[in-house]
């Protein structure tokens, strides 16, 4: 399927909708590389971008009744698994608390005069890199920042090793500083334009 072929690739979808598990595996094989990459895009972890792309397989099986009335099949894919990562990251959004104690642990030394002024556009770049981690990377996040729990008993209440939940705090929080130095140098830049 190296050329984008609607007849092959409808043909396939109704295979799929019969239980064809080799059509689903010609399909996946097919558009994982290039929708992990489309979802990265979005949310630049490749942890959660990987099991985003992989819910969104699981989803497709599982609602297959549903492809014999699909006429593009790259555009419900691409839907799909945009809705997937749009879903992700309003789950992350909603979660003000996690927000504040981020916002709260990421400080170094604190300005309070300009901290009053900094803290609505401190919050929107919090709120945006927040949106971009996937439910289970904020539960251990607030279960150990929230919650005070070690390691250990993040471990044993998740079913994870405790070496992946230490793995996990530890991409999250640096994710967090590049994502916020990151914008922090874009609004320099931007700042410089108009002066």
């Amino acid at each position: 399927m190296g050329v984008y072929n609607l007849t092959f690739e409808k043909k396939l979808l109704e295979q799929i909708a019969a239980g064809d598990q080799a059509a689903f595996k010609l399909v996946f094989d097919t558009y994982k590389g290039k929708i992990y990459t489309f979802v990265l895009s979005f949310i630049h972890s490749p942890v959660d971008a990987e099991e985003i792309v992989q819910e969104a397989f699981v989803s497709l099986w599982q609602q297959r009744d549903k492809l014999l009335a699909v006429e593009h099949p790259r555009n419900y894919i691409y839907t799909l698994v945009r809705n997937k990562t749009l879903r992700y990251i309003d789950n992350v959004i909603r979660d003000e608390k996690a927000q504040r104690v981020i916002w709260a642990n990421m400080q170094m030394e604190v300005n309070y005069t300009q901290e009053a002024i900094e803290f609505q556009e401190s919050m929107r770049l919090i709120n945006q890199a927040l949106s971009m981690l996937p439910e289970q990377k904020q539960k251990i996040f607030r279960m150990c920042r929230n919650e005070g729990l070690s390691h250990e008993e993040i471990a044993a209440q998740t079913g994870l090793s405790k070496s992946r939940v230490k793995n996990i705090m530890v991409e999250v929080l640096k994710y967090l500083k590049v994502f916020i130095a990151d914008s922090a140098k874009l609004l320099v830049i931007l700042l410089l334009k108009f002066f």
